[in-house]
């Protein structure tokens, strides 16, 4: 729901990094130029950015029992 602040596989910190490929992206760039001028070069790194879907707006309208 929310990126994670680490890389699951490396380690790698890379929830600083959400807010600007969301950005960009959205923006119309490519998401692979995107990644690679982030520094994001481990495909284990990418794939949390490519595979990650923005559910937070939604599960928010849910109450907590």
């Amino acid at each position: 729901m929310m990126i994670p602040v680490r890389c699951f596989s490396c380690g790698k910190p890379i929830g600083h990094l959400w807010e600007e490929y969301k950005k960009r992206v959205e923006s119309g760039e490519d998401p692979k130029k995107v990644l690679d001028e982030l520094g994001l070069k481990r495909y284990c790194c990418r794939q949390v950015f490519l595979g990650h879907v923005d559910l937070i707006d939604t599960v928010a309208k849910y109450k907590k029992f």
